[in-house]
């Protein structure tokens, strides 16, 4: 078992402004000079090896999105088998830079087109230099390649921020890095500290609006527990929802605060001659509250209407996605969401309010289906870590301008959301799906380390994986028409004792389920707001939800690793997915015309793209919707077999 991790003094927010400068005593001691220090992880040999890699990253997923178009050697095949039948040998490769200078490297092919460069290959041949030199820098890359890249000036200069804070961050994780054997002894909560982030994205960790100081604190590397204070919002602004056992928000508070909180924060609102019965409470993130509540919500600070109060009791960790927290003090409290508004990974982080107030009643649908589907419930077991309950806190001007940029919409709110703890077996333990991909300092992947573990051979774990994740959210697409996104962090495997997958988790509900616009039998009694609020799409989209963001999104990864370390080849790998969807479909005959509507064994289907949305379609421009993933061609299916 993992040491206890250790619990830090809270800082509670203030409960007002301090004096003005110059108000203080005359003789009061001059602030001492800020020191300033450099961060250990920031040495030449971190640095240049977190750098080859991400470049490396750059070049394999522009070239899978076609935003490049390396060249082949001349001995080389032009056009490689679009779904090898074995090993893909590592080929050279050159790139023409913008002022004729040559980037070489050797990647290999693999399923769905994509690519994998080897970054100890990568070189440059220069103008100043004939002879190929090592080449290691994704920011000089960008440079040197942006009119090949189609680049605008405002979009360079913010990628060379994003690219840059994504290496520091990158090279922390370096620092800190332990073996997979110490991962695999980590808890759930402990492990996420050690992700390296989005696999396809290569501005993963662009985090844009955090200074070095605020990654330092907030970010998941930095593995630090927090406390989080709280605020007390005027019902006048605040609304809360809950599924119908949380009806009231407080049954919510009796679960989520201990009596002296609870005593504590309503004194609070006594003090200042306020009614704690016209409040609602939540918690905020620190750097929210300094960085867009009180500039944004000043008028409503100074009314009264919202009202500073302590932290809470409990540690929390920060996951991956920064803005949810888990709670290490009680892990059988809710895990919580909260907006903040930095910019990663495509989006600006917030909660947008017309979704927060919905999502107790998407969680309420959602988990209606299961209790009364027993192939879900008592076959596949799959665990819904449903959001139960939420206050959403609207800006009163700019919730109604329908033009403003959408990060102003989502500035302030709370979603809780069931946790993980409690619905597990006895032996049982979880990782995310994200975790798989993980590769220690020494290259032994997390995946490698868990088959080892388990003592079954690589292909017997891995039909057991594909058993315990695929089924659920097959049934889910081919009964009732609707999809997760079950990319890495969403999708959570839960082992038996013997580090064997057994069954699927899944959370973040009303941001990431969609249903299809055909109308279907199974969906006639969902409620009208939970049908005005999920995104819906055209049948014959609603797959790709599966096969972006969990084919291509993670055992597009997967899979190489699967053939280097554990001796399974993509081939075989694949054919272990598409046999868990036949064994499914064989399952649920009566379901035919479905498994034609929503057809996963196309044999190509479009390519959806995550990074040129930020080089070309999106940047880093406001608008007034969230944006979504580009569509750029097609790819084979490598589930597809004639």
């Amino acid at each position: 078992m993992s040491k206890p991790l250790p619990v830090p003094t809270p800082t509670p927010l203030p409960a007002q402004a301090g004096p003005p400068p110059g108000t203080g005593a005359p003789d009061q001691a001059p602030a001492p000079p800020p020191v300033l220090l450099a961060p250990p992880e920031l040495t030449g040999a971190l640095w240049e090896r977190a750098a080859g890699r991400l470049l490396a990253k750059t070049l394999a997923e522009f070239a899978y999105e076609e935003i490049i178009e390396p060249i082949p050697a001349a001995d080389a095949p032009a056009h490689p088998a679009e779904e090898p039948t074995h090993p893909v040998a590592w080929t050279p490769h050159t790139l023409r830079l913008d002022n004729g200078e040559i980037l070489s490297f050797r990647a290999r092919r693999g399923s769905y087109g994509s690519w994998r460069v080897d970054p100890d290959t990568i070189e440059l041949q220069d103008h100043d230099h004939p002879e190929r030199r090592p080449f290691h820098d994704p920011v000089r890359f960008m440079v040197l390649a942006r009119r090949l890249l189609d680049l605008d000036g405002a979009t360079l200069g913010h990628l060379v921020r994003e690219l840059t804070a994504t290496l520091a961050a990158d090279a922390r994780l370096d620092h800190t890095a332990v073996s997979s054997a110490r991962l695999a002894e980590l808890s759930y909560a402990e492990l996420e500290g050690h992700q390296t982030g989005h696999p396809w994205l290569v501005l993963n960790k662009g985090r844009v609006g955090f200074s070095a100081e605020d990654t330092a604190a907030w970010a998941p590397e930095g593995r630090t527990p927090v406390r989080l204070p709280w605020i007390a919002v005027s019902t006048t602004l605040a609304r809360y929802q809950g599924i119908p056992s949380l009806a009231d928000p407080q049954q919510l508070y009796a679960q989520e605060l201990d009596a002296d909180t609870r005593a504590c924060f309503a004194d609070t609102l006594r003090g200042r001659g306020l009614n704690p019965e016209t409040y609602l409470c939540l918690p905020v993130h620190p750097w929210q509250w300094d960085e867009a509540i009180l500039p944004l919500f000043a008028p409503a600070v100074a009314r009264g209407e919202i009202v500073p109060l302590p932290a809470d009791g409990d540690s929390r960790l920060p996951q991956q996605s920064i803005r949810t927290f888990l709670n290490v003090s009680r892990p059988d409290r809710h895990t919580v969401k909260l907006p903040l508004s930095v910019l990663n990974t495509l989006v600006w982080r917030g909660l947008p309010t017309e979704r927060t107030v919905a999502a107790p009643a998407v969680t309420a649908w959602m988990q209606g289906l299961y209790d009364t589907d027993a192939y879900l419930k008592e076959e596949c077991r799959v665990v819904l870590l449903g959001e139960v309950a939420s206050v959403a806190v609207e800006h009163p001007v700019y919730d109604h301008l329908p033009e403003a940029p959408y990060q102003y919409k989502e500035l302030l709110g709370a979603i809780w959301r069931e946790p993980l703890e409690g619905r597990l077996e006895p032996g049982e333990r979880a990782r995310t799906l994200a975790a798989l991909l993980h590769t220690d300092p020494d290259g032994r992947a997390f995946v490698a380390e868990l088959v080892d573990r388990s003592g079954l051979p690589a292909e017997s774990w891995l039909r057991r994986l594909f058993a315990a994740t695929l089924p659920p959210l097959l049934h889910f697409l081919y009964r009732y028409g609707t999809v997760f996104s079950p990319h890495g962090e969403n999708a959570i495997v839960v082992y038996d004792a013997h580090d064997v997958p057994v069954r699927l988790a899944i959370k973040d509900f009303v941001d990431d389920v969609n249903v299809s616009e055909e109308p279907l039998p199974e969906r006639d009694a969902m409620p009208d707001d939970v049908r005005a609020t999920l995104l819906t799409e055209p049948a014959s989209f609603l797959p790709q939800f599966i096969q972006s963001g969990l084919f291509i999104g993670v055992y597009r990864y997967l899979a190489p690793l699967c053939e280097e370390q554990l001796g399974v080849s993509e081939a075989e790998f694949w054919s272990l997915v598409r046999a868990e969807i036949l064994r499914y479909q064989a399952r649920f005959p009566e379901l035919k015309e479905r498994f034609e509507m929503f057809d996963l064994l196309a044999p190509r289907l479009e390519r959806l793209c995550l990074n040129r949305n930020r080089l070309h379609t999106d940047g880093y421009r406001d608008r007034p919707h969230r944006p979504h993933a580009t569509v750029h061609g097609t790819v084979p299916n490598p589930l597809h077999r004639l």
